[in-house]
């Protein structure tokens, strides 16, 4: 819905962001659909399984490069 955008959803202490899989956080991002998210993630190298709250900093400062 464009509540939250994707820096403040990898940055929340929110325990139900963390608990959410990347691919569907990305996902919910306008632009980006399923073929799209499978693809940011396997380049970024991000299991498909991956929780946000798993993700290290690295992969997060990737995501928000390619998706700002």
């Amino acid at each position: 819905m464009g509540s939250v955008s994707l820096a403040d959803a990898l940055s929340s202490d929110d325990v139900n962001v963390g608990k959410l899989k990347v691919v569907s956080l990305l996902e919910s991002l306008p632009g980006v659909g399923k073929v799209k998210a499978r693809k940011i993630m396997d380049d970024i190298e991000i299991a498909d399984n991956r929780r946000v709250q798993g993700l290290g900093a690295q992969q997060k400062s990737k995501l928000l490069e390619l998706l700002g």
